[in-house]
């Protein structure tokens, strides 16, 4: 790697949790560097965040169209190389498709877009200017996840029978988005939102990491949501039936009304010769269960650890490495790429394991198919992309 990535960012200014923890992801590594940003849909807020963040004034824009314009009339060495969409999910198409359209690489916080539509039109457009997109799925960054995964597709649980996942949070348990809430309100709001309230926010970060650990896909599902605390718009808590394409059955558990619970994602593997169990909240662990011999624990840092997992591991073990370290990886997974497509070489094949345009379409189409479900008198429904 020659130089710094240059980034720009779209929202996440003054206030805003996520954009403070793609910044601080970004920097992790010192690959990347902020040079610009349209940080609010607020004109006002837009440029007091920027000076907040030290950013030169003629690099602080009112909003992401004319971020977008200036820089691409900027010489080669000085302007942005990629984006970074940290807005609520109705403002992710947009300036995703304009920053391809003038070329420059994305990254994007799940769901990718508002509609399947939208997700496929992201796709085409990354196929037609060879451009690249990071979608943050931030748990397939942490080691241990990486290593299940690995170990699955080594064989060394056998043939996967079942998977169980689930993610339970309680911040939803009242109807937060009438007390002044920021997040519980766009979460919230179908405007903003889209068609799912709960599935879309967390459900899609459990789909994609029962597929992503166990490599396979979803072929069926059968689902129930619904809306407990009254007044809510959208979804808070839904349960989901699967199949996969190897004939295997599993179980999806999403909830935001879970009263007390943080951000308890776990989930359970389990093969013709054992299974595995992670959790978000334990994150260096990796239990293994195995049917003729004793219970095995894995730890990130350790030895024997798959090269995925190691060249995503930063501390020796025992030193916590956690959410803000995940998200790390994707960034610098990312940066390591889109360096190397700049210089025309290859990076390390661990590089390229990050959640990308086709995670995003499947997670799009995980939440149509669950919402459609959910509405249907059929037991199961067949997952259509």
């Amino acid at each position: 790697m020659k130089r710094k990535l240059r980034m720009g960012m779209i929202g996440g200014g003054k206030d805003a949790f996520i954009g403070a923890i793609h910044r601080i992801a970004a920097n992790m590594d010192g690959l990347i560097e902020l040079v610009c940003g349209a940080l609010s849909s607020s004109p006002e807020k837009a440029i007091e965040s920027g000076r907040t963040l030290f950013l030169p004034e003629d690099r602080i824009y009112r909003n992401y169209e004319e971020m977008i314009l200036q820089e691409s009339r900027l010489p080669a060495g000085e302007r942005m190389d990629f984006v970074s969409i940290v807005t609520p999910n109705h403002a992710h198409f947009a300036p995703a498709m304009m920053a391809l359209e003038h070329g420059f690489h994305v990254v994007i916080d799940k769901p990718i877009t508002f509609t399947l539509e939208e997700a496929k039109l992201l796709k085409k457009k990354t196929e037609e200017t060879g451009l690249s997109l990071l979608l943050t799925h931030t748990y397939a960054g942490y080691p241990m996840v990486k290593q299940a995964r690995e170990m699955v597709k080594a064989g060394e649980l056998g043939k996967i029978r079942k998977i169980i996942v689930e993610y339970p949070q309680g911040w939803l348990s009242r109807l937060s988005e009438k007390d002044g809430n920021p997040q519980a309100a766009w979460r919230t709001d179908p405007a903003r939102s889209g068609k799912s309230g709960c599935m879309g926010d967390i459900g899609t970060h459990a789909a994609h990491l029962a597929e992503y650990i166990s490599g396979l896909k979803i072929t069926k599902l059968c689902a129930d949501l619904s809306i407990v605390v009254d007044g809510r718009a959208l979804d808070d808590d839904g349960n989901v039936l699967l199949k996969f394409d190897n004939g295997s059955n599993g179980v999806l558990i999403a909830s935001q009304i879970a009263a007390g619970e943080e951000n308890a994602l776990r989930i359970r593997v389990y093969g013709e010769k054992g299974g595995l169990e992670w959790a978000q909240q334990e994150p260096n662990t990796l239990i293994l269960k195995w049917l003729d011999a004793p219970v095995q624990i894995l730890r990130a840092g350790g030895h024997q650890l798959s090269s995925y997992a190691a060249f995503n591991s930063r501390t020796p073990g025992g030193h916590p490495e956690g959410y803000l370290e995940a998200f790390a990886n994707l960034y610098r997974n990312f940066a390591l790429c889109v360096s190397a497509k700049n210089e025309g070489i290859k990076a390390a094949s661990e590089a390229y394991d990050y959640p990308s345009v086709d995670e995003g379409i499947r997670g799009m189409a995980f939440i149509n198919n669950v919402v459609n479900s959910s509405l249907s008198n059929d037991k199961w429904i067949n997952f259509e992309v």
